[in-house]
């Protein structure tokens, strides 16, 4: 069954959500609506081409887990679809309601719940920089956290990946989740506690499972982090040792290196000079001599190490996309980018560039080998799907952003949602239908 099989009852449920949650906390008017139909996603030329995908019916700010779970069985009683938003900080229309229906815009029901000795329980519209910063009082820390920090976690749960941290612990359905409460789209839904192997289905899965509204996530024991800011000559010197730096031990947390254009697009920053490429990294204190060392033999040189959470926070908010959303304000309306990943990055790099038009590349040291955000001077879509063919001839691992389609575990979670979902009413259109063809050039980047 579908969303489209019966017939929404838009009003019936916005009276029974302003009578649950108040007036102040549901609105039909145009433009909040307009505003919780959007997300990042005209960071992608191909979808930026498509919009609007979307508007909402309804929004609703529940503050709590409960109201949460109360909410999502009164979208079910109505047949309404639901589309669950923290702070849409996403790129690629996975938030956008594409059916119209409720957004259920949790980015209100936040709080710390509990820190202990190796976890942390938070409701789901906790910024991720609060999670840290309350795990940081307590003498520990994150396993990771996003780029872009201030995003909720029940947003980076659901449609995030990884982030700083991950050259250690790798993605965020390895480990990072110890417990989460979850909510089916079912008339009488509830919330369900899942733990360990349990709850990882429901992540990365853009909420097409069930809604999280609140987690327990793992924490470690809290280091002395520095953040190092190196520059080189070329592009080439700066990545000779990106690899290696992220092989120190202890781990580093992060490490991303620029071409000149790239990191003149940056913020201005006197640790990151005008047409020189650009090296940054979050250290532990411990390896900051041993970094230092390997920067220097490729020629680089040492443009200043900066103490406390703010400074490796700065640095995380200049790493995986947010290069390439520099690039494209810098010059708007002429480069789209792919994720790319493999030892080709750095070993045939020149090969790399070429493979598009104004080839540039954004390089993190990762868990296992560098990944990175291919730049180039948008055509068309086949001009960018051609490329992906090209990279896999030189070895590089490549991964198509522009499509808002679940493409991790797609047969479990279809398998499991005719359970937890069985009307189809969870973010509509994010999950592809059995039988449909792929999206062009999508895949996981290896």
């Amino acid at each position: 069954m579908t969303s489209t099989a019966l017939t929404p009852d838009i009003d019936a449920l916005q009276a029974e959500l302003r009578e649950l949650l108040g007036d102040k906390a549901v609105t039909v008017e145009l433009r909040a609506r307009e505003k919780a139909s959007l997300d990042g996603a005209w960071m992608s030329p191909i979808l930026a081409e498509q919009l609007p995908l979307g508007l909402a019916d309804i929004v609703a700010f529940p503050t709590t887990a409960e109201q949460i779970a109360a909410v999502v069985a009164a979208a079910a009683r109505y047949h309404v679809p639901i589309t669950p938003r923290g702070k849409g900080t996403g790129n690629y229309g996975q938030g956008i309601p594409m059916q119209g229906g409720l957004v259920l815009d949790m980015s209100k029901a936040r709080g710390i719940v509990e820190v202990g000795d190796g976890f942390i329980t938070v409701e789901a519209g906790t910024p991720m920089v609060m999670i840290e910063q309350a795990a940081n009082a307590a003498g520990q820390q994150l396993l990771m956290y996003p780029s872009t920090a201030q995003s909720t976690i029940g947003g980076f749960l659901s449609g995030g990946s990884g982030g700083t941290g991950s050259i250690k612990h790798g993605s965020n359905h390895t480990g990072f989740v110890k417990e989460l409460d979850v909510v089916h789209a079912v008339p009488d839904a509830r919330l369900i506690h899942v733990v360990g192997a349990e709850a990882e289905p429901y992540v990365h899965t853009y909420g097409t499972l069930g809604i999280i509204a609140r987690a327990t996530l793992a924490l470690e024991p809290l280091q002395n982090w520095r953040g190092l800011y190196a520059s080189f000559d070329t592009f080439a010197d700066a990545i000779s040792v990106i690899r290696e730096i992220g092989q120190l031990e202890p781990t580093p947390r992060l490490v991303s290196a620029d071409l000149p254009t790239l990191a003149n697009a940056l913020p201005d920053d006197p640790a990151i000079p005008k047409d020189r490429a650009s090296l940054r990294a979050i250290l532990d204190a411990e390896t900051v001599e041993a970094a230092s060392a390997l920067i220097f033999s490729a020629g680089g040189r040492i443009e200043d190490v900066r103490e406390g959470p703010q400074a490796s926070m700065k640095i995380s908010m200049l790493s995986y996309n947010h290069p390439i959303e520099w690039l494209q304000k810098s010059d708007p309306g002429t480069y789209f980018h792919i994720e790319v990943a493999g030892d080709g990055l750095v070993e045939r790099i020149d090969e790399v560039h070429a493979v598009y038009n104004g080839g540039m590349l954004h390089i993190e040291a990762q868990h296992g080998r560098p990944i990175g955000m291919l730049a180039g001077i948008y055509e068309s879509p086949e001009q960018v799907y051609a490329g992906f063919a090209a990279l896999e001839a030189l070895g590089v691992g490549s991964h198509n952003p522009h499509h808002w389609e679940v493409d991790h575990e797609v047969e479990r979670t279809r398998r499991l949602s005719a359970v937890t979902d069985p009307e189809g009413l969870l973010n509509p259109g994010k999950l592809p239908i059995v039988g449909t063809a792929p999206v062009a050039g999508a895949g996981k980047v290896t």
